[in-house]
């Protein structure tokens, strides 16, 4: 990054008003939130949302997120679109209707578009698929995608502050200054760090400072050192786990400092602390195939945010998990056209009411959304997996052999692990210096 690139980035930091990031550390909690004791019910809103203006149509949805005015920043790629979606646009059209909607919008609670922008600029690389957004605490929006090699970070407004990476260069998993399909983020507030779920060429999470784009430290699987030379092995076996990722796709931070991450064809969750320690990891219906079942992650808005959200889009379902040991509690959703199931289950967010957005990509291509009509208590709902996988979940759900289980685990002073029975070996966080004393458990 050139120096005159950080000073405009520098200098547009003290342009926009500390806000606070709806989806992140600073989540406004919802009083009616669902909880570990209070599972949801939900129901889809079909007349949620409205025709789009100036025939516009949506691509596949790459990325969700709800802002604190409970504004929802949408990011699709329109080049999924077919000559059929997008008739008015073709040359010749073929049709009176419709053309691609700009890939980022912002909508309103009601669904009305307040601002739309995105493509080709000067000064930057705009992405051929686009993929995940963020909202910071200073309220700028973080861009990525899926095919290439660089993150931009913008005002709400679209014009360009930082570029991460460098478009079309693709040095490793550690590499510092080069990325490999950046999926999804998460920006601490209070150290103003980006963290990058780098996975879909890459296989780590990579942090930066987010006001200059400086490398800061990186890591994979466990905590430990990235090794793009390792193949992955289908399916998945949990009593013998994959010791690097396959894709990794979904990233949250939690307000108690931690990070969590879903490896998606790696059918797992895995949690660390923001120095790259590995914590905990879940596997979620490991035998599922194809691409897998850890898409996307979100948290409940209770001020515990005791429920971890789940979106898996091959078994089109949305998975609710207790997030202090990722016990798996409740399940929603069915493969599907119609209102309240899913074709390909992409992306997630959940605003200050509760109300939860899924969006599909591949031939779904839509955003739904859900109102939450009530809750129940924890105690009177069978987990699913205990239905379908009895003694997995039931291994789990005593808490004993870890990984056969499905459920790897370290000892921790934070609240999210006390009750969680340790086992131990080392962590390999790359850095500036390595984290001391780290411990994972043995795979």
């Amino acid at each position: 990054m050139t120096h005159a690139r950080t000073l405009a980035a520098l200098a547009a930091g003290l342009l926009l008003p500390v806000l606070a990031s709806a989806q992140g550390a600073n989540a406004k909690p919802d009083p009616q939130s669902p909880t570990a004791d209070r599972l949801p019910i939900y129901e889809v809103d079909p007349t949620w949302p409205p025709t789009l203006p100036n025939d516009w149509i949506l691509g596949d949805i790459r990325g969700l997120f709800v802002d604190e005015r409970d504004h929802l920043w949408v990011i699709h790629m329109p080049s999924s679109l077919t000559p059929q979606e997008i008739g008015a646009a073709v040359k010749p059209p073929i049709a009176d209707c419709c053309v691609p909607a700009p890939p980022v919008l912002e909508l309103d609670p009601e669904g009305k578009v307040l601002r739309a922008w995105g493509g080709p600029g000067e000064g930057y690389t705009w992405y051929d698929q686009e993929h995940g957004i963020y909202i910071d605490h200073n309220g700028f929006v973080w861009t990525g995608t899926s095919n290439g090699m660089h993150v931009m970070k913008f005002t709400q407004d679209g014009k360009h502050v930082l570029t991460i990476g460098e478009p079309g260069v693709n040095k490793g998993s550690n590499d510092p200054d080069h990325l490999g399909g950046p999926a999804n983020f998460y920006v601490e507030p209070k150290t103003n760090e980006v963290f990058i779920a780098d996975g879909y060429i890459n296989k780590r999470v990579v942090v930066y400072d987010a006001a200059t784009g400086k490398y800061k430290r990186h890591w994979g699987a466990y905590g430990k050192r990235p090794d793009d030379t390792e193949k992955y092995k289908y399916p998945v076996d949990p009593a013998n786990p994959p010791q690097q990722y396959s894709t990794l796709h979904g990233l949250v931070g939690s307000k108690d400092g931690l990070i969590y991450v879903s490896d998606r064809r790696g059918n797992r969750i895995q949690v660390f602390r923001q120095s790259g320690e590995f914590l905990m990891e879940r596997f979620v219906r490991p035998q599922t195939g194809g691409s897998g079942s850890g898409f996307s992650l979100q948290f409940s808005r209770d001020p515990e945010q005791s429920l971890l959200y789940l979106v898996d889009g091959t078994n089109e379902r949305v998975w609710i998990l207790r997030r202090k040991d990722l016990a798996i509690l409740d399940r929603f959703g069915k493969p599907g056209r119609q209102a309240g199931e899913f074709i390909r289950a992409h992306m997630l967010a959940i605003d200050s009411k509760s109300r939860l957005y899924i969006g599909e990509a591949g031939n779904g291509r839509r955003i739904q959304r859900w109102i939450l009509k009530g809750t129940r208590p924890a105690s009177s709902v069978m987990p699913p997996a205990q239905k379908e996988m009895p003694g997995f979940a039931h291994r789990a759900a005593r808490g004993a052999s870890s990984s056969a289980a499905g459920l790897n685990v370290t000892r921790s002073k934070n609240s999210v692990t006390d009750a969680i029975r340790p086992s131990s070996t080392r962590s390999h966080s790359t850095r500036g210096t390595a984290p001391a004393g780290v411990s994972v458990t043995k795979s």
